[in-house]
């Protein structure tokens, strides 16, 4: 019988498949629809996912943020088992308040984060949680998105980080974890 974890590895390993040239040529999609589709996989990989962020944290945050659009899939479920709440940071105009809005640099062109004004409480303990760590643009963004709210980021999680285009590297000053490495 497999180990949670190992077994964990195993679903992601056979459920996520890579998409070449998607949404541009060169880039290599990862997939997670048919990992979402399978009920005990996705249950089990939000569990793992949330005793990361109960690491990476040192067990306690006061708020789990996710990023449009794919880290809300993860995100608000791993706030529901680490009991807390879930704060979404979003594309540019999606926000109906005042925000805070970060410019970036993606491996495939260019993006605008915005988060409300009032999400966090001053000193706040955030995990966020996505679902693919790349070049390390957009966590390093939504970064400075609940740092400009005045809380700090606790830890950030993924379900997967790509190594090889160096994201860990970047955001060195921030406790990560990942469900795998590729």
């Amino acid at each position: 019988m497999l180990s949670e974890g190992a077994a964990v590895e195993a679903w992601l390993d056979s459920l996520v498949h890579d998409v070449a040239d998607f949404p541009s040529p060169g880039v290599v999609f990862k997939d997670i629809t048919p990992l979402l589709a399978d009920a005990a996989a996705f249950a089990a990989t939000v569990e793992a996912m949330a005793d990361l962020g109960r690491d990476v944290s040192g067990g306690h945050v006061d708020a789990v943020v996710g990023v449009e659009a794919r880290g809300f899939v993860f995100a608000a479920p791993v706030a529901l088992a680490l009991g807390t709440g879930f704060v979404p940071v979003r594309k540019a105009g999606k926000l109906p308040s005042q925000t805070y809005a970060v410019s970036y640099a993606l491996e495939y062109g260019e993006a605008t984060l915005e988060v409300h004004r009032d999400a966090f409480g001053t000193g706040d303990r955030v995990l966020l949680v996505d679902d693919v760590l790349a070049t390390g643009g957009t966590v390093e963004a939504t970064a400075q998105l609940v740092a400009q709210c005045g809380a700090e980021v606790a830890g950030v999680v993924v379900l997967l980080e790509l190594s090889f285009l160096g994201g860990a590297e970047r955001l060195a000053g921030l406790p990560l974890a990942a469900l795998r490495t590729l």
